[in-house]
C-alpha cells in the first residue's frame, strides 16, 4: 500500500473515525470518505459503489462506562469507556480518546484516535494509530499507519492475514450411504461382523 493513502493529519483521522479536533462527535459521519478511502482500499457505502465500510456506528461504548467480556459485532463499533476482554468483528472497531482497551481484538479494519490500548491487534484490512494513542502489544495487519507522537511498544506485522486452519472445503465429494458404513462394536476386531 501506497504511505500517501494515509492521511498524517489528526485532524483528518478524528473526522474519519466520527470525532473532530474540537472534541465533539459526529457519530453519523463515515470512515472510508476520509483517509484515502480507508485502509484495504474498499470503498466506503457512502460513496455509492457499493463498498463494505460501514457509515453509522452500530454501538458506542461511552465515557464512563466500563465492559468485561466478549464483544461479537458487525458494522462499526466505537470505543470512548473501557473493555477488557476480546473484541471480534469484520468490520470497523474505532477507538477514542480517553477509552482503556486491554484484551484481545480481531477486526476488519482498527482505527486508534486517542486512549489507551494494550492488546493484540489482527485487522483484515489495516490498523491505524493517531496521537496522542499509546498502544502496547503485537500488530498484524496487512497496512499499518502509526502516526507521529503516538507512544508504541510492541511488534509489527505487516502481512496478510493466514487464513483459519478449521475452514472445511467447498467441495469434500459423495458422502457414504449410512448403510455403507462399518459397525464397530467395543470388543470386537473391525472385521468381524456384528
Amino acid at each position: 500500500m501506497d504511505p500517501s493513502s494515509f492521511a498524517g493529519d489528526r485532524d483528518a483521522a478524528l473526522r474519519a473515525s466520527g470525532g473532530t479536533a474540537g472534541g465533539a462527535r459526529d457519530l453519523g459521519s463515515g470512515l472510508g470518505g476520509g483517509l484515502g478511502g480507508g485502509l484495504g482500499g474498499g470503498p466506503s457505502r457512502d460513496s455509492g459503489s457499493g463498498g463494505h465500510r460501514p457509515t453509522e456506528i452500530n454501538a458506542l461504548l461511552g465515557r464512563g462506562t466500563h465492559f468485561e467480556g466478549k464483544l461479537f459485532f458487525e458494522g462499526r463499533v466505537r470505543i470512548d469507556g473501557s473493555f477488557r476482554g476480546e473484541i471480534r468483528g469484520e468490520d470497523v472497531l474505532v477507538i477514542g480518546e480517553g477509552a482503556m482497551v486491554v484484551g484481545e481484538i480481531h477486526v476488519g479494519t482498527c482505527i486508534v484516535t486517542g486512549g489507551e490500548v494494550q492488546a493484540s491487534i489482527r485487522a483484515r484490512d489495516g490498523i491505524e494509530l493517531y496521537a496522542p494513542s499509546r498502544v502496547t502489544g503485537a500488530l498484524h495487519a496487512p497496512a499499518i499507519f502509526i502516526d507521529r507522537g503516538v507512544q508504541f511498544d510492541g511488534s509489527c506485522k505487516m502481512a496478510p492475514l493466514e487464513e483459519p486452519a478449521t475452514a472445511l472445503p467447498a467441495d469434500e465429494g459423495p458422502r457414504p450411504e449410512l448403510s455403507t458404513l462399518p459397525l464397530i462394536v467395543p470388543g470386537k476386531p473391525a472385521d468381524e461382523p456384528a
